[in-house]
């Protein structure tokens, strides 16, 4: 005979309370109807026959249906390269979620489909657990994503801080404190000219690592000069790495009088692109021009001089993702969360360490 399923082994298999169990099997006491339903749907499928009341009918509808939704569907806006701070963070991420027994598919948003507010033709909802979104940067796109009533991620967002919060967990790195702390080591070193390349509402992480730049300088009292921050996107430049990048940036260069001593920018290929022009106009980095980027390219390691910039630890993110998604997945109602994973200042030859 088999052993009998108690209220403890069911809370042992959700990681909830005995308490929790009992109220969702009894019908009492109030739970949210997705916690009911979870726990519903776990005590029928490991054999538990003493319920106060159940539709053994619907619950096992409900366990059917969710144990055919099995993908994870990964929206992005352009291809992720090797280049990609999400690169390895995707598979940490795939690892992961094949141990619960989901497996992702990648589908790429088309300008169509954002003009159109409509989903990637290759994307069918009859077996999709979840949606994760990277570089999905369109406010009204994302708010049209998270009100599918589909548990969604994204790794970074828009900007919202003027608009209505957008509706989904948001996972980001930590963006402010290692451009605040070295702001600080600049100052200890009495550097003081220090400018930020980068369009600021391009995305939440530019916008926090801007934002960080103006509070470390004014934290360490520094003079913030407008004419250092290269913060406008000229029409047609929708990432920073389009090859007419390099030209706005020259332009504005070369309308300065007085150069800053370094510049922050908002990642590597802002960067990049910085130091190529640079060269072109014959400025020698880190002499004359010191130069931090953010995200840690495998670029970063081989160009030269080597950048120095911010490590994100993607295999981190790829875990918290999948925590995330997969909390989500299990428990819709919950409230929204909002998580920012370490990240390391990492000193090379471009600012002269």
């Amino acid at each position: 005979m088999s052993q009998r399923v108690t209220l403890q082994d069911i809370a042992d298999e959700l990681g909830v309370s005995r308490n929790t169990v009992s109220k969702a099997i009894n019908n009492t006491g109030l739970l949210s109807e997705s916690t009911k339903k979870k726990v519903l749907a776990k005590a029928v499928e490991m054999g538990y026959k003493q319920f106060s009341y159940v539709d053994f009918d619907n619950v096992n509808k409900q366990l059917q249906a969710k144990n055919d939704k099995t993908e994870i569907a990964l929206l992005t806006t352009w291809f992720l390269n090797g280049s990609h701070f999400s690169a390895p963070m995707l598979d940490k991420f795939q690892l992961e979620i094949s141990k619960f027994g989901y497996s992702m598919s990648m589908h790429i948003i088309r300008d169509e489909d954002i003009q159109n507010l409509t989903l990637p033709a290759s994307l069918h909802n009859d077996r999709l657990a979840g949606i994760m979104c990277i570089e999905v940067f369109d406010y009204d796109y994302a708010s049209m994503l998270s009100k599918l009533d589909i548990p969604i991620l994204f790794v970074d967002t828009p900007v919202d801080l003027d608009k209505k919060p957008i509706c989904g967990d948001k996972l980001l790195m930590e963006n402010s404190s290692p451009i605040i702390s070295f702001i600080s080591d600049l100052k200890q070193k009495g550097i003081s000219r220090i400018g930020f390349i980068g369009e600021y509402m391009h995305c939440q992480s530019f916008f926090e690592r801007y934002m960080a730049y103006r509070t470390g300088m004014n934290i360490h009292q520094l003079e913030i000069n407008e004419s250092w921050c290269l913060t406008k996107n000229k029409p047609g430049i929708l990432h920073p790495d389009k090859k007419d990048y390099k030209s706005y940036i020259q332009e504005e260069l070369e309308k300065l009088s007085v150069l800053p001593q370094v510049f922050i920018c908002a990642n590597d290929f802002v960067a990049l692109n910085l130091l190529n022009v640079l060269n072109k106009m014959q400025i020698k980095i880190p002499e004359d021009i010191k130069i931090l980027g953010f995200d840690d390219a495998p670029e970063a390691r081989i160009i030269s001089p080597k950048l120095s910039t911010v490590h994100i630890h993607s295999q981190i993110l790829g875990f918290s993702a999948t925590q995330l998604l997969l909390s989500r997945i299990n428990e819709p109602d919950m409230n929204f969360r909002t998580m920012h994973c370490e990240t390391n200042l990492v000193l090379r030859a471009s600012t002269g360490d």
